[in-house]
C-alpha cells in the first residue's frame, strides 16, 4: 500500500494516494482545472450571466470548487457543502448543464492526464444529471396544481 502525499489533506490518505497514482490527478492539477474551467464559464454567453448574478467574489467560490473536486475526484473529504441545495431554484435547464459539461470536458481534456480527464469527466456527467434532476424536481414541486 502506498501512502498519500503529505501535502494533500485527505480523510482517506491511502485511497487518495491510489487514485492519484491511477489518474495522475493531484491538488495542483485540480486547481488548474477548476480555475481554467470557471474562466471559460464566466466568459460563456449562456452560463456567465447565471454565475455573475450570484457570485461577486470569485476567490472563495474557486477555493470551494477545488475542495469539491478534490473530494469528488480524489476522495479527500475536503468539501463540506450542499451542492443540490445550492443549485435549487437556479434559472437553468438541461441546455445549461449540457453547456457546462461541454466546457468541463474540453477543459479536463486539456488540463488533466488522459486517465485523470476520463475520471473527472465521468464524475462531472453524473453530477450534471443529478443536479438537473434535482432542479427539475424542485420546479415541478413549485408548479401550482390545476385542480
Amino acid at each position: 500500500m502506498s501512502s498519500a502525499d503529505p501535502r494533500i489533506l485527505s480523510a482517506r490518505p491511502t485511497l487518495t494516494a491510489e487514485i492519484m497514482a491511477q489518474t495522475g490527478l493531484d491538488e495542483d492539477v485540480l486547481t488548474r482545472l477548476v480555475h481554467r474551467f470557471y474562466d471559460r464559464v464566466r466568459a460563456d454567453s449562456a452560463l456567465g450571466p447565471v454565475f455573475a448574478e450570484r457570485i461577486s467574489d470569485w476567490g472563495p467560490h474557486l477555493d470551494r470548487m477545488v475542495a469539491f473536486w478534490s473530494s469528488v475526484a480524489l476522495m479527500t473529504g475536503r468539501y463540506h457543502g450542499t451542492p443540490v441545495q445550492t443549485h435549487l431554484g437556479l434559472p437553468v435547464d438541461w441546455n445549461h448543464f449540457d453547456r457546462w459539461l461541454t466546457l468541463f470536458r474540453q477543459t479536463a481534456t486539456e488540463t488533466c492526464p488522459p486517465e485523470g480527464a476520463a475520471h473527472v469527466i465521468e464524475r462531472a456527467e453524473r453530477i450534471a444529471r443529478s443536479l438537473h434532476m434535482a432542479v427539475e424536481g424542485a420546479k415541478a414541486r413549485t408548479i401550482p396544481s390545476l385542480h
